[in-house]
């Protein structure tokens, strides 16, 4: 069966589904094509899941600590994982149903849910879950179609009953002991979640520390907290080989060996590209799979565009939205937007959070080294915070980075209580394009977060 169409949209994430709705309502008639679950990673195994288990695993935390605080609570604090795994469920449920609904109720916009594969630059064939086949023709393409699990090659790897995030997510009991390969953001928040949930948990780190791409203290002062909770590391810990032990894993680390009840496989993600009939298109992905874009989110063919994981230009919820934003704004409202000017934000929804945007320290002197900028930095520990030390929780601490003669702030790390909501601060002056000194001049509410951002401000030296 053929149809003609304005626009089709491949993927309902968090780029898509909004892309779609927004090209139809501007008279376009438009497809979207889902292959599996709509709302993409975040509504269904990323942010939303997780963020509720963050949530009941805090819960816990806080529960085992309420004598600090003078509350008491009588007898073992005990977790329900089956009803922790129910309320995901309905968090993600809902999500997931209010998307397909908005999608399916907009007018000029058709559902098609199989499959989606090019079979030419402007043709797409859609295998149906209901059996049929559908050919779709449309002179403007939108891919959407996000990541999956990377999965280390490891000698008996396919032998063992390996978890990912997605799987672990529908565990009904509490693990035993949980061993997890990875150290990077992923790992590290359901490293700590099921600490809290009262799993034993075990970080396999390849290098000799987590969180390779952020500055090392940063790193350090993280890892600290997750240690002190009681989760393991072993650094330099690789796995060369894994068998089957009972419903769990052996694991080889080169010459010693670790028993785990289960074992989370957290490497990475790659793009689902590999079958969507790119060579068909013409559209070319680099060695990463990942599909390269310019600053408009165009591919080198002309009428298809890459938004999202896949483009490989940011790996986060908030970034595939703005992608889509970037999108609506140069083919729907003549208003000419570019990713190449956005400035890189994001968290690690560890408990204390770690947030940051714009250049690490470490990015900042390398700089200084090769192009001669002169950059001054200021650093707080969490503990001068009056919010911290009110609540108990003064792990952590500030960074700013400055740009000496132009005063603009070239980056800036929170590691401490409300630092994924107190980053924005410094979000919103850097996307101002304003000088550091408008946000230290600033009068902030007390006792909060943000209002020591203007005192860290306040303390900047010459970066040496």
């Amino acid at each position: 069966m053929s149809h003609h169409f304005d626009a089709v949209v491949i993927g309902t994430g968090q780029g898509g589904a909004p892309l779609a709705v927004r090209l139809a309502e501007s008279g376009r008639k438009t497809a979207v094509i889902e292959r599996h679950l709509f709302g993409g990673t975040c509504v269904n195994v990323g942010c939303t899941p997780t963020k509720t288990y963050v949530a009941s695993a805090r819960a816990a935390h806080v529960a085992r600590h309420a004598a600090e605080y003078g509350v008491l609570i009588g007898g073992d604090v005990r977790i329900d994982m089956a009803r922790v795994k129910a309320r995901k469920d309905e968090v993600i449920g809902a999500s997931r149903d209010g998307v397909e609904q908005w999608l399916r109720n907009t007018p000029n916009l058709t559902v098609f849910t199989g499959h989606g594969r090019f079979t030419g630059p402007h043709s797409i064939r859609v295998d149906g879950h209901d059996g049929q086949q559908h050919e779709l023709e449309s002179r403007a393409s939108f891919i959407n179609t996000g990541t999956r699990p990377t999965i280390p090659r490891i000698d008996g790897i396919d032998r063992v009953p390996y978890l990912t995030n997605s799987t672990l997510l529908e565990l009904t009991e509490v693990p035993a002991h949980l061993v997890i390969v990875g150290a990077s953001y992923i790992a590290l928040e359901f490293a700590q979640m099921f600490r809290r949930f009262g799993s034993r948990v075990t970080v396999l780190v390849r290098g000799h520390r987590v969180l390779t791409r952020e500055d090392a203290d940063f790193a350090e002062s993280i890892q600290k907290v997750l240690a002190k909770e009681g989760v393991e590391f072993r650094f330099g810990g690789e796995p060369t080989r894994v068998e089957p032990l009972g419903t769990g894993a052996r694991i080889w680390l080169n010459d010693d060996t670790l028993d785990a009840s289960h074992l989370l496989i957290a490497t990475g993600r790659q793009p689902n590209t590999d079958d969507l009939g790119l060579d068909a298109a013409g559209v070319a992905v680099n060695a990463h799979g990942l599909i390269d874009v310019d600053g408009e989110l165009r591919t080198q063919v002309e009428g298809i565009w890459a938004i999202g994981d896949v483009n490989g230009r940011g790996a986060f919820t908030h970034t595939s939205y703005n992608d889509f934003e970037i999108v609506a704004a140069n083919v729907i409202d003549n208003e000419p937007r570019s990713v190449d000017t956005r400035i890189m934000t994001y968290a690690v929804f560890v408990d204390p959070p770690y947030a940051r945007v714009g250049m690490s320290e470490s990015e900042v002197r390398k700089e200084s080294r090769e192009n001669g900028r002169e950059a001054l930095i200021a650093t707080m520990p969490m503990s001068r915070v009056g919010r911290a030390r009110e609540r108990g929780e003064t792990d952590g601490f500030m960074k700013a980075l400055v740009d000496a003669k132009t005063k603009q702030i070239l980056g800036a790390a929170i590691h401490g209580i409300e630092g994924d909501e107190a980053i924005h601060t410094f979000v919103d002056i850097m996307n101002a394009g304003a000088p550091y000194t408008t946000l230290k001049n600033a009068m902030h509410i007390h006792p909060t977060v943000s209002e020591l951002i203007p005192t860290l401000l306040g303390m900047l030296k010459p970066l040496k």
